[in-house]
């Protein structure tokens, strides 16, 4: 039941609707041609997010063309392809048919029953040879005579499409302007039921599409876009009119914990969530305690609405239909979170038998992929760390079309079957099995300490470029900054953190931990990389420099795996790899200070991997000798030192020294580092641990046996 809630002085008033506002820009516009601007109008859209969300949404042009076969003038269908944002697509995310091809497609149609064969028709109206897919969604597009066509879900037009007073407050907002058809799966009949709709309701500028959306028309782009725009105001504007003055969800039952409790909490909290999902693969999580979040999870009327669950198919096929609702006051019971995933897969297999024909796929991953705690947040776990941030994201979406519903009438989600048959389409399925494998490093979350350096960031690089999360740990907080923008830009940013942390310092140790557990939801791979050098005879090493190296070296080595082992053991799996140094086997003249400290990491190395194996964790070692490329311990002092050692000149000279004293008379780069690492942080070296790999073109002196 519904919690009455009215205009209260103690608690918040609900969040408001944003109202969009016309971004089209007439000078810009101008120089533009037919497909420019449809182009235009869509990147517009899509990078609103008052408009649509990611990847939602889809737009269409009928534009003059000719054909490559005849040279005849031809009407071309252009519309989104399946895949892709409309806010990012380029004129090639763009499916183009023959528009006469396309509509004498409906001779073929046999019914509701065999609509899915629809798609199939699609490929042989391809205009041009263009190899972009057509998507499900083209037949609202073709079937309508209009020249340009948008189809978004807007948050508030979602309200207003999942509430049972939806109808009513459509006619109320635009009179009979925009008309309303009930809940329809996208396809071929939703696009027939639209043209017939449209055609015995003249002079409509959209058609509200219950549990779904919208779809609005105009003239020209210009015309389109500005409808659209025109419409999601004036829905967020009677949204937030019926909601002024009143708290939303019946009000706030549980007021949220100072954020700096929160973010300690979340950190804690995530990698038990991530240790409850068994699965081929491990998961990465993002957590997020924006307004909305903390504003649904505290509400009286939250334990009802969550369990509707979501209502809009481009909502659920990235939340799943429902989220698992936690206790706070039992999040440090290791049972009761072992007992709440196991009940969540087992009402999720319990709906699969429900609902699942003998044609349907096979039951997917059971595990939830969004998490409510009160007074906390939302966490999102998925595949990878941009699927689980954009599930979040979605789930945000699904409050505020919650908020809005409740605000004209009862929240309003898909019957059971009709969730199912969305999520388990044999359409969309298709869609996941045409998708490539994933990397071997997706669903792993690295930290790499001194990872600004030469070795740290080829390491991190090579990781990323195989699919991992990493999170750099570096003293330098500027250099730090300029490897994160850099490794951002060719991986992405949702796959890149960082933290400024001196390993020598226990508290910002456990704090850069805590940091990478609540931006990815735990630990699978540490690189224990941040490092010194120095060079003296011993009677001219100071007390101060032993240390010094030891602190770094040895010290650091250990605060980091203590603070990785807690987080590993939870998976029961983990990977630590010490880069250490030719000279943790090798002696060498005028530096004992480093040499010994190199000798005391390997050997912890030998016994975390005695202490870690029981628990999956397995510990090993990359040995390299004279990465002098890229490396900030040889722009110093280091250099001048090891140089003055064996009497060669400190430039170029050096390096050459290094590559002849080598067996195979070869230099050794960072990426050989980083090469070495990847085998010992993935399923390769499964079964390798306390190991020692020296990657040094070849030294006797440090032959293990």
């Amino acid at each position: 039941m519904k919690s009455e809630a009215g205009p209260v002085a103690d608690q918040a008033v609900a969040l408001p609707f944003a109202v969009p506002e016309s971004r089209w820009d007439n000078a810009a516009a101008a120089t533009m041609s037919p497909e420019g601007l449809l182009l235009y109008r869509s990147n517009l859209l899509g990078s609103d997010l008052t408009v649509t969300n990611f990847g939602g949404g889809n737009t269409s042009a009928k534009l003059a063309g000719v054909d490559p076969l005849n040279g005849e003038p031809v009407e071309v269908l252009w519309v989104k392809g399946s895949g892709g944002d409309i806010g990012s697509m380029k004129l090639d995310g763009f499916s183009t048919l023959y528009l006469d091809k396309f509509r004498a497609t409906e001779k073929l149609y046999r019914g509701v029953a065999f609509e899915d064969e629809m798609v199939g028709y699609l490929p042989h109206c391809t205009f041009n040879l263009n190899p972009r897919a057509a998507s499900i969604d083209t037949p609202l597009h073709g079937l309508l005579p209009f020249a340009h066509i948008d189809h978004v879900h807007p948050d508030a037009l979602i309200a207003l499409a999942a509430s049972s007073g939806g109808e009513a407050a459509t006619r109320e907002i635009w009179g009979g302007a925009v008309g309303w058809l009930p809940w329809k799966r996208p396809g071929f009949e939703l696009g027939v039921q639209i043209r017939d709709y449209v055609a015995a309701h003249p002079g409509l500028r959209g058609v509200m599409l219950a549990g779904h959306g919208i779809i609005c028309w105009g003239d020209s782009s210009q015309a389109c876009y500005q409808n659209t725009i025109d419409l999601i105001a004036d829905a967020a504007n009677h949204l937030n009119a019926r909601m002024a003055g009143r708290p939303a969800f019946g009000g706030q039952a549980q007021p949220p914990q100072p954020p700096a409790d929160r973010a300690a909490a979340a950190a804690r909290l995530m990698p038990r969530l991530r240790a409850n999902m068994p699965g081929e693969r491990s998961k990465v999580g993002h957590f997020s305690d924006d307004a909305e979040a903390l504003e649904f999870v505290g509400s009286n009327d939250f334990a009802r609405l969550a369990a509707i669950g979501t209502s809009c198919p481009d909502h659920f096929l990235r939340t799943k239909i429902a989220p698992l609702t936690l206790d706070p006051a039992r999040l440090d019971e290791d049972a009761y979170l072992s007992e709440q995933f196991a009940a969540y897969r087992q009402d999720y297999a319990a709906y699969y038998e429900r609902c699942a024909g003998p044609a349907d796929p096979k039951m997917r991953d059971p595990n939830p992929v969004v998490i409510l705690v009160p007074g906390l947040g939302r966490l999102t776990f998925a595949a990878d760390k941009t699927t689980a941030r954009l599930a979040g994201e979605f789930y945000g979406n699904a409050i505020n079309v919650m908020r809005g519903a409740e605000a004209i009438g009862d929240y309003v989600g898909l019957p059971e079957q009709e969730a199912f048959a969305i999520e388990y389409w044999a359409l969309e399925e298709a869609k996941l099995q045409r998708m490539p494998k994933p990397k071997a490093l997706v669903g792993k979350v690295a930290i790499v300490t001194g990872g600004a350096g030469g070795i740290g960031r080829a390491t991190a690089a090579r990781l990323l470029a195989d699919g991992a999360c990493v999170m750099l740990l570096d003293l330098d907080a500027e250099t730090l900054a300029g490897a994160k923008d850099a490794l951002a830009q060719t991986f992405g940013r949702d796959l890149v953190r960082t933290a400024v942390c001196d390993v020598t310092d226990e508290a910002q140790v456990a704090a850069a931990f805590e940091a990478c557990a609540r931006e990815f939801g735990g630990l699978d791979i540490l690189v224990a990389n941040a490092g010194i050098a120095s060079s003296a005879p011993i009677e001219a090493t100071s007390v101060a420099l032993w240390r010094k190296n030891y602190d770094v070296l040895a010290e650091g080595y250990f605060l980091t795996s203590r603070a990785a082992f807690p987080l590993m053991k939870l998976q029961k799996a983990g990977s630590i790899v010490f880069i250490g140094s030719k000279n943790a086997l090798a002696a060498t003249p005028n530096a004992s200070a480093y040499a010994s400290a190199k000798a005391a990491a390997l050997h912890l190395a030998r016994c975390l991997a005695l202490e870690g194996a029981p628990d999956g964790l397995r510990v090993n070692v990359v040995n390299p000798d004279a990465v002098i490329r890229g490396s900030r311990i040889w722009d110093g002092d280091w250099r001048q030192e090891r140089a003055g050692a064996y009497g060669v000149d400190p430039g170029e000279e050096l390096e050459e020294f290094y590559k002849n004293r080598s067996m195979l008379k070869r230099s050794v780069l960072p990426e050989d580092i980083a090469e070495a690492v990847w085998f010992f942080a993935g399923e390769a070296s499964a079964k390798s641990t306390g190991n020692i790999l020296n990657v040094d073109a070849g030294n006797a002196q440090a032959f293990t046996r």
